[in-house]
């Protein structure tokens, strides 16, 4: 709005773009009494609106154009801003109820029930969208709460309040696309740009009915020239919208066809029966005609007795199938005599109770321009301007990649809120991922993610911007799609397990072996590129032949293979630890020593009863035949030798605990297993450490009393 130089408010401009003319008001509200400073009326020059609808989108915009210079030399001021309010054949209204939770108790303030409102727009967006089955698409106009909550219980005003759950009971309304989209692009025409849209029957309420009146069940009916629109109060609030394709022009055109003129002096001739007795003019033969007031109702009568038939029936489906208590009417089609007498009739209320609001409902309405003169015409106009401080059904456009969209505007609107509207995919805004690859590994599955492609390239009127740049009306917005980056890749050699190792024992020497993959039963190298569904597994053992292939070394047929000491061929598996032994002699199983010398705690782990020979517990070791042999050839016989099958107990220490051995007459390293908590079948590591008294062990070194001896698994 333009700020008025001369005035003491801010100046607000309002019209009513009606079916038969253009009104437009300006003026400023003061406390609570709205001052019109000028208004100006221009009538179209053709029917270039039917219904409420523009059908000539440059005619009425130049209608337009003519109403704000003029009035724009009455103030004295460009004017750029316009208010409108929309009306149209295909009016639909939803009704709805919205809650709002919060986690703690809070004070409410303007900015939560603002929230609260748009919540329940949005429900009603959706049962509207869910339920329509027509192919038209439909914007919400505006919206009218009926009730507020606090904690389930109705109460008037909920700021300021301090509760836990707020709720709504609203009506939104609907009208098609191509109405509003009509009203934008005339009112453009005349360089103007849209800074609140309400719906005609809410801006005439604010003037026809205050506040006070809202607690009784009346009807508002605004007979316009094209449409009908109509409202219903109860209980202090707007409970129903409505609307009818019949009003004024349906009475012009009995006129017309009963006095043979063209449509402009038929309104003219409607016009004047409203004062005139007896009305002269002249027929499209050009002869002048006289014509009474009393002609021209009963001309007219078939259709205000259709018309208001239609208003009646519409006003008992929108008040639950029964009559209001009273109606108020304006708008230049309800001033024909008669209208309100057979309202009355078809309703079946008092005609008392139906009557003509005008001067009566604008006494907080002041005119600065003295000739001026206060009818039901001016209500509508006048709530249009009013509807600018509510400011509860304000709406912008913007041009989202060449589309206009509409945007109920909450002050707080981004690209972002543009684009949902636009129905733009929420993915083509983002940088997307290429394919992921998945895999599994030991059965385990894997997952690795594509490579995020570049963000959406968006500007808004030129300038480069992101979701969250903030918009405002007829901002351009353009928005390149993101894009998807590469697919996910992984080499063989690319998993943490690529580098693992197994090591085995060939021919007394210790071979650390790289593990090879298997991809879905074939062998691969680390230089495979996996791909999606591969079943990847980690061979944990080698064949012989494999272990030969590796250490270059030719294995001839006349050889005999061991593994852990039992014969074995080309493709017997090696596995963590195992002895593997490939000589040209045949192993004398029975050669404790030699059999036993060869052995490893993997061989002990492995082995079945029977497969390994241990040493006898009763058998004398170097160490006791030589000490016994001494006695024997030593003096002093008279001392009993000692002998070295004597079954003595024996202390040691393991890791730190003393444990007693028992039962023999000598022990080896291997023995404290019966003593100690190890379970050799089950590998915790690479290999075990066999230490005793600081230094590395032989699994079968004879023990001394008192010897301390560690065991534990390598990683």
């Amino acid at each position: 709005m333009s700020e008025g130089k001369k005035y003491s408010g801010k100046l607000v401009f309002g019209l009513d773009i009606g079916t038969r003319s253009v009104v437009g008001t300006v003026g400023y509200k003061v406390k609570d009494e709205f001052h019109v400073v000028a208004q100006r009326v221009h009538e179209h020059e053709t029917r270039s609106m039917l219904d409420g609808q523009i059908h000539d989108i440059g005619r009425v915009g130049n209608t337009i154009l003519q109403v704000k210079e003029e009035l724009e030399e009455a103030i004295g001021e460009k004017l750029t801003d316009v208010c409108i309010a929309a009306a149209g054949r295909v009016l639909k209204t939803v009704t709805v109820h919205a809650d709002q939770e919060f986690v703690e108790e809070k004070e409410i303030t303007t900015e939560d029930i603002f929230a609260l409102d748009s919540k329940g727009i949005e429900v009603a967006y959706e049962n509207f969208v869910r339920d329509d089955a027509s192919d038209i698409k439909f914007y919400c106009v505006g919206y009218s709460v009926c009730r507020y909550y606090m904690n389930g219980y109705v109460i008037g005003n909920l700021e300021n309040h301090k509760t836990r759950t707020i709720g709504v009971d609203l009506i939104a309304t609907f009208l098609p696309e191509d109405v509003i989209d009509g009203l934008h692009k005339a009112v453009g025409l005349a360089g103007l740009e849209v800074a609140n849209m309400t719906l005609e029957p809410i801006a005439a309420i604010q003037v026809a009915i205050p506040e006070m009146y809202r607690m009784l069940n009346i009807a508002l009916v605004d007979v316009g020239a094209g449409t009908s629109d109509i409202s219903i109060t109860r209980d202090g609030s707007i409970v129903a919208y409505g609307m009818i394709p019949m009003a004024g022009d349906g009475l012009t055109e009995a006129v017309a066809q009963r006095c043979l003129v063209d449509f402009a002096t038929a309104e003219q001739i409607k016009k004047d029966c409203g004062e005139m007795d007896t009305i002269t003019y002249k027929d499209i033969i050009g002869l002048t005609q006289t014509i009474s007031k009393k002609e021209i109702l009963e001309a007219v009568r078939p259709v205000v007795e259709q018309m208001t038939k239609a208003v009646s029936d519409k006003i008992k489906e929108l008040n639950g199938d029964k009559p209001v208590s009273a109606v108020f009417v304006v708008g230049g089609g309800g001033k024909i005599p008669s209208y309100t007498d057979t309202l009355a009739e078809q309703l079946g209320i008092v005609p008392e109770r139906v009557a003509l609001r005008g001067e009566e409902v604008m006494q907080k309405v002041k005119f600065l321009e003295r000739e001026v003169k206060k009818d039901s015409l001016l209500v509508t106009p006048i709530g249009i301007c009013l509807s600018f401080y509510e400011q509860s059904n304000s709406f912008i456009f913007v041009s989202f990649n060449n589309r206009r969209v509409k945007l109920y505007d909450n002050a707080k609107l981004a690209v972002v809120d543009a684009a949902m509207h636009a129905d733009f995919p929420n993915e083509l805004l983002f940088p997307r991922r290429g394919k992921e690859l998945n895999f599994t590994v030991a059965g385990k599955s894997r997952l690795v993610r594509g490579l995020p492609g570049e963000a959406a390239q968006i500007t808004v009127n030129g300038n480069a911007a992101d979701i969250y740049t903030k918009i405002k009306a007829n901002d351009v917005i353009q928005v390149t799609e993101s894009t998807e980056g590469p697919v996910a890749t992984l080499m063989i050699n690319q998993l943490p397990e690529y580098n693992s190792e197994l090591a085995v024992e060939v021919n007394g020497k210790k071979i650390v072996l790289p593990k090879f993959f298997l991809v879905n039963g074939s062998l691969e190298s680390g230089y495979y590129e996996i791909k999606d569904g591969d079943a990847i597994e980690l061979c944990n053992f080698y064949t012989i032949r494999q272990i030969a292939e590796f250490m270059d070394v030719t294995i001839n047929e006349e050889m005999n293979i061991y593994v852990n000491n039992k014969l074995a061929d080309m493709d017997t598996k090696v596995y963590e630890n195992f002895a593997v032994i490939w000589t040209m002699e045949a192993l004398d199983l029975s050669d404790v020593d030699r059999f036993n010398a060869n052995m490893t705690f993997a061989d002990l782990a492995d082995a079945e009863e029977g497969d390994v020979i241990k040493r006898d517990p009763n058998l004398v070791t170097e160490e006791a035949d030589e000490s016994a042999e001494g006695s024997e050839e030593g003096e002093g016989g008279d001392e009993e030798a000692p002998r070295a099958n004597v079954i003595e107990d024996m202390s040691v220490t393991v890791n730190g605990q003393p444990i007693t051995l028992k039962g023999k007459a000598a022990y080896v390293f291997v023995d404290v297993f019966d003593y100690i908590d190890f379970d050799l079948s089950k590998p915790k590591g690479k290999s075990v450490a066999a230490i005793l008294n600081g230094r590395e062990a032989q699994y079968m070194e004879t023990l001394s009393p008192g010897d301390q001896l560690e065991v534990y698994w390598r990683e």
